[in-house]
């Protein structure tokens, strides 16, 4: 049996605080070779997640808010948004789905925000294609911070 409780969530959240991209999970999967991952996401406001889509056809991605708020973002190919939509429990929108192959991407609004991530295993690092090349690669932190701002605006 494996527990999610406020001291786990404060732990991956001191975890995520103090390292350099502002996030960090906590994985209850065996191995990156199991075929279901799960896992729990601790993420910080100004974290940058660069606009990604999953191609694998049974690639979805599900994320449950357990605390915290963010906004989630789809694009279309060119990078416009397409939908925008706040998770926030306190206001009754806990979770969404992902259907693979879409452009998607989160702004975290309040500190110590954590959620429930699921998607098929086994992991494998994106490959160029899915990651959006109309969006700034993490290395440029100045160009990340101001893409969040824009998708904000």
């Amino acid at each position: 049996m494996k527990l999610i409780t406020e001291e786990l969530l404060n732990s991956v959240t001191q975890q995520a605080q103090s390292s350099e991209r502002l996030r960090m999970n906590y994985n209850f999967h065996e191995s990156m070779d199991a075929p279901l991952h799960r896992m729990l996401n601790a993420l910080e406001p100004n974290t940058y997640l660069p606009p990604h889509r999953h191609s694998n056809p049974d690639k979805e991605e599900v994320y449950l808010v357990l605390r915290g708020s963010l906004y989630a973002f789809m694009f279309d190919n060119e990078g416009n948004v397409i939908d925008k939509i706040l998770l926030d429990p306190s206001k009754g929108k806990y979770g969404i789905e992902i259907p693979a192959g879409v452009w998607h991407s989160i702004v975290v609004l309040e500190p110590g925000t954590v959620i429930y991530e699921v998607k098929l295993g086994p992991f494998v690092a994106l490959a160029p294609e899915n990651l959006a090349p109309w969006a700034p690669s993490p290395s440029d932190a100045v160009a990340c911070q101001s893409y969040i701002k824009q998708l904000m605006a």
